[in-house]
């Protein structure tokens, strides 16, 4: 089955820049596609200096909903937004103030992945962190999913005013110009050795094999694939069931399986059940006192607003607009003016029988 590779690279532009980023994409851009995805055949999608995380979100999410095996390959710096102290792949634009409105959250990259079949996804990172964010990973791990293979490392702030190399996503990248793709743990162990050969140590190793035997994501990953997508939502279903009995409604357990079942409406293109779903889940997290800014919360309002927009019955689309509304009021997210946009269609909407 053809394969997707993504190519990111992304750092600042002016003095908050840590790394070149960019510069690695002419060594994998010079990779034959197939030794890039480890595919017989693939599509490349390349990013280089995006300016606009929603910009990054779209092209994420369309090579997330592609079949086949998915490759993402990310270069580039972390820092955490002020406010809720959260990691974000700093973008062209991003300086420490602006954080929170012009880098792409890391959380964004794991939700956009977390339904793919395990064994299907491989993130391959070599990131920069600042001192802030350095220590920061000292007490919290890098979350990138649970179902994907995570290969790389993380190194600490260059010297000051010094612009570090993408040394390990080079070293990788000239191994893989040989046309040549040993097995993964073989592969990120050679640019490990290659890196360490040219400079300073590599810094924080990541290693991550990815699928976990019995996990009930694969199971409904399966069904899916196999457009099994009733099967699929009483599976999740079921957990979801569990969940609340377990740990309570308002649980994170609970709206999980919530969040999952959204997802599983959306990919069996119902989006009025994926609509209501998520509406659910953004005012339960509400009502639970998460901040209206919250990443979780943020996310539930953006999907529920993205999933109504692909309403075509007039009469669903009055008869959600109006929660959205009442949500957009509270949760207006990060994209100015989500509000306006609903009362704009609302108002099309009175017109249409």
């Amino acid at each position: 089955m053809p394969g997707t590779v993504l190519l990111l690279a992304a750092s600042p532009v002016g003095k908050g820049r840590l790394v070149d980023a960019a510069s690695v994409l002419p060594v994998l851009a010079a990779v034959p596609p197939s030794v890039l995805s480890g595919a017989d055949t693939a599509t490349v999608v390349e990013l280089a200096d995006p300016l606009e995380p929603q910009a990054v979100l779209t092209r994420l999410r369309a090579a997330a909903a592609a079949p086949g095996p998915l490759t993402v390959y990310v270069t580039g710096q972390l820092q955490l937004d002020r406010r809720q102290r959260l990691p974000h792949l700093a973008l062209a634009r991003t300086t420490p103030a602006t954080v929170r409105y012009t880098a792409l959250p890391w959380q964004w990259i794991r939700e956009e992945l977390r339904l793919r079949p395990p064994g299907a996804t491989t993130l391959l990172l070599d990131l920069h962190a600042d001192q802030d964010t350095w220590e920061w990973l000292g007490a919290h791990p890098l979350d990138s999913g649970r179902n994907n293979a995570v290969y790389g490392r993380i190194a600490p702030p260059p010297a000051r005013r010094a612009v570090a190399a993408p040394a390990y996503m080079k070293s990788l990248a000239t191994i893989l110009r040989s046309g040549h793709r040993p097995p993964l743990d073989q592969l990120h162990q050679l640019a490990l050795a290659r890196t360490a050969a040219e400079g300073p140590p590599p810094g924080l190793v990541l290693t991550a094999p990815g699928p976990v035997p019995g996990d009930p994501h694969a199971a409904i990953a399966a069904a899916v694939q196999a457009g099994r997508h009733a099967d699929a939502d009483a599976l999740a279903a079921h957990h979801e069931r569990a969940a609340r009995q377990a740990y309570g409604t308002a649980s994170e357990e609970a709206l999980h399986w919530a969040e999952v079942r959204a997802d599983l409406a959306m990919l069996a293109g119902d989006p009025v059940r994926s609509c209501r779903t998520w509406l659910t889940v953004a005012t339960a997290r509400l009502n639970a006192g998460q901040a209206p800014d919250a990443p979780a919360v943020e996310a539930a309002a953006d999907r529920a607003h993205h999933q109504w927009g692909r309403i075509r019955d007039p009469a669903r689309a009055r008869e959600l607009g109006g929660p959205l509304a009442e949500l957009r009021v509270r949760v207006p997210g990060r994209r100015a003016g989500a509000l306006d946009h609903v009362r704009r269609q609302l108002s099309r909407l009175q017109t249409q029988v």
